[in-house]
């Protein structure tokens, strides 16, 4: 029997000493010019030492005009690159556990990721999508605006930006890349037969639909070289009817497989169907813990790329069970932002468990954002070296985190109209 103790050899970079991967969450925590600053180094540094092999960092923008917020960390052609060599060396700074309980060379990889149409309007931000399609999320609908259909030269334009920024990733330190290809932003986007409407070469058949995603994959590897990492986080369903289901996640998976993909991270849902947060829109029932893990098990049988499965683990029995069904790692996520100790402990056959937070908010997706916003206040804590324990309810949460995204957008504008004065962009 696998267990979370055992090292993971992947097919690029070194293995990974055990089973258990820091997720990524969007930490919110960029310093001005939208770089990695002090407060994401102290996170990474505590998580570092809690014990996990692999560190996934919250999703890195390749384009500085489209953030999904505007505490979003930017990294492309002519981003100052000392930054990320430190942030990549606090992410190694204690490295992961192996199974005698020593420390054993863990992992940090960079998601990297476009938002395509989920930008909201205030930031003003470059926002297009494989088709013209608004974004469906009930009230919040208003927020964003009708994307523009993605030209030729815009796809070609994307498929080197990706391909910059893990290159650039990899100069910085860093062990791997994750091609963000999930929770309805751009990748998945193309992916999704509700949103991808095209009728080119990027539309239609599946192939064809993952075509961005598999040219993204190649033009990464192609950069960045052998030894280096290359994940894809990958929806296992979009929760929408008519949408991109587990069947679809299956072909794509294969198809990764063929163009250098190392491993794929399972997830599930998008702003217009909340999964992760137990309410998909196509009306099934999710469990409280490893969201993900039936969809998976129908996945893992015809995987030829081993899988990491994230969603809702908070308990070391049910991180054993997802390894049990043959998914190689499991990723945990919120969490890590209550106790960064707990893959160590996991690890060590401790029990340690965390409980998530809760709301009364009867609104589907405002008790969503509560609930994040609770994380997020967590997460700052921990950047600044206090615990992470937060005073506040998720209504309070969510009222301090609106007023720091204010203060984050007025920084972001600033360098976002700078940059664009340069030609930096």
């Amino acid at each position: 029997m696998t267990t979370l103790n055992e090292p993971l050899h992947l097919g690029s970079g070194a293995p990974l000493p055990n089973r258990i991967a820091k997720a990524a969450m969007e930490e919110l925590l960029a310093a001005p010019s939208q770089l990695p600053g002090d407060e994401l180094r102290t996170l990474y540094g505590r998580w570092a030492a809690g014990g996990a092999g692999l560190l996934i960092t919250g999703h890195v923008m390749i384009d500085g005009r489209a953030v999904a917020q505007p505490g979003d960390v930017v990294l492309e052609q002519g981003t100052p690159l000392e930054p990320f060599r430190r942030w990549a060396a606090a992410g190694k700074s204690a490295g992961g556990q192996s199974a005698a309980g020593k420390s054993a060379g863990g992992q940090i990889w960079m998601q990297i990721n476009h938002p395509g149409r989920v930008i909201p309007k205030d930031l003003g931000g470059t926002t297009w999508a494989p088709s013209a399609v608004p974004i469906d999320a009930g009230g919040f609908s208003g927020m964003f605006p009708t994307p523009r259909p993605m030209t030729a030269q815009d796809i070609d334009e994307t498929v080197e930006r990706f391909a910059v920024t893990a290159q650039r990733a990899r100069q910085a330190g860093f062990d791997g890349v994750e091609i963000h290809a999930a929770h309805g932003y751009l990748l998945s986007q193309f992916l999704s037969p509700l949103v991808n409407r095209r009728d080119d070469r990027w539309g239609g058949s599946l192939h064809n639909r993952a075509r961005l995603l598999l040219d993204v994959t190649v033009a990464v590897r192609e950069r960045v070289g052998a030894g280096f990492a290359v994940g894809v986080k990958l929806n296992s369903a979009d929760f929408q009817r008519g949408g991109f289901d587990t069947d679809d996640a299956r072909d794509v998976i294969k198809m990764l497989a063929d163009v250098g993909a190392d491993l794929v991270e399972l997830s599930g849902g998008s702003i217009e169907s909340l999964a992760t947060a137990g309410s998909p829109a196509d009306g099934r029932t999710l469990a409280r813990e490893a969201y993900f893990l039936e969809l998976a098990q129908q996945l893992v049988a015809t995987s030829p790329l081993p899988l990491l499965l994230t969603g809702g683990i908070r308990r070391r029995a049910v991180a054993q069970q997802v390894i049990d069904s043959g998914v190689a790692m499991v990723g945990v996520a919120t969490a890590l932002a209550t106790d960064p100790t707990l893959p160590g402990q996991w690890l060590a056959g401790g029990d340690a468990q965390v409980r998530p937070p809760r709301t009364r908010l009867r609104n589907r997706s405002l008790a969503a954002a509560a609930v994040q916003a609770v994380s997020s206040r967590q997460l700052a804590r921990l950047a600044a070296g206090k615990p992470s324990r937060t005073p506040y309810s998720p209504a309070v949460a969510l009222v301090l985190e609106r007023a720091v995204r204010a203060r984050r957008r007025r920084d972001y504008l600033k360098w976002h109209t700078a940059t664009a004065r340069e030609g930096v962009n």
